[in-house]
C-alpha cells in the first residue's frame, strides 16, 4: 500500500464511490491469490465502475505491460463474482493504471487509461480547493489526506501566502 493508493481511496470515498481496496481474487485449490486488486469503485448513484491500479515503480514499460495485462484481465474477471457480484455484468468498467511518468505519445496500458500521478494529484487538488477555506466547508474528518491539502491550499481562516505573525518560531530553531 502506497500514500498514494491512500490518497485515491479517500478520494473515491469522498466522491461518493463505495470503494474496495487491496482484494484478493481469483483463491488457487493449492493456497494463495491470482491476484491482487489495488482499488475498485462503484458510484452507486451514476453507476460509474472504476479499477485503479497505482504505482510508484520504475520498471520497464514492456514488464509494466505484462503485469497490468494480468491485473486488468483478472479486474473484469472477479468485479462481478467476488467484488461488486450484484452488478449487472455488462456494467462498463474504466481501467486505470497510475504511474509516475505519463510519456507523450502513450495513453493506454494493457487496456486501461494511463495517467500519470501528478495528472491525478491535479484534478484532486482542483476539486478540493473549490470546497473553499476549511472554516466555511471542512472536508470530514475521516479523510485525513484531503484535508491537508485543503488546509495547505486553502488555510483554515485565509489562503497562506504570507509569513506567519508569530514568525514561525515554534517550527523553527530561530528564536526572537
Amino acid at each position: 500500500m502506497s500514500h498514494l493508493e491512500d490518497l485515491l481511496y479517500e478520494y473515491l470515498d469522498w466522491q461518493g464511490y463505495l470503494v474496495k481496496r487491496n482484494i484478493k481474487v481469483g483463491r488457487r485449490a493449492k493456497g494463495g491469490w491470482e491476484m491482487e486488486l489495488d482499488l475498485v469503485g462503484h458510484h452507486p448513484i451514476t453507476g460509474d465502475l472504476l479499477h485503479l491500479e497505482p504505482s510508484l515503480d520504475a520498471d520497464s514499460w514492456p514488464k509494466r505491460e505484462s503485469r497490468y495485462r494480468k491485473k486488468f484481465d483478472a479486474g473484469r474477471k472477479y468485479i462481478f463474482t467476488a467484488i461488486f457480484a450484484w452488478l449487472p455484468p455488462a456494467t462498463p468498467i474504466r481501467q486505470f493504471a497510475i504511474f509516475p511518468d505519463h510519456p507523450k505519445g502513450r495513453s493506454t496500458l494493457a487496456g486501461g487509461m494511463l495517467v500519470s500521478a501528478d495528472e491525478i494529484m491535479f484534478e484532486i487538488r482542483k476539486k478540493v480547493m473549490q470546497e473553499g477555506k476549511m472554516i466555511n466547508k471542512a472536508i470530514p474528518e475521516q479523510f485525513l489526506l484531503l484535508r491537508t491539502i485543503q488546509l495547505s491550499h486553502n488555510g483554515y481562516n485565509r489562503a497562506i501566502f504570507e509569513q506567519p505573525s508569530f514568525g514561525g518560531v515554534l517550527l523553527t530553531n530561530e528564536h526572537p
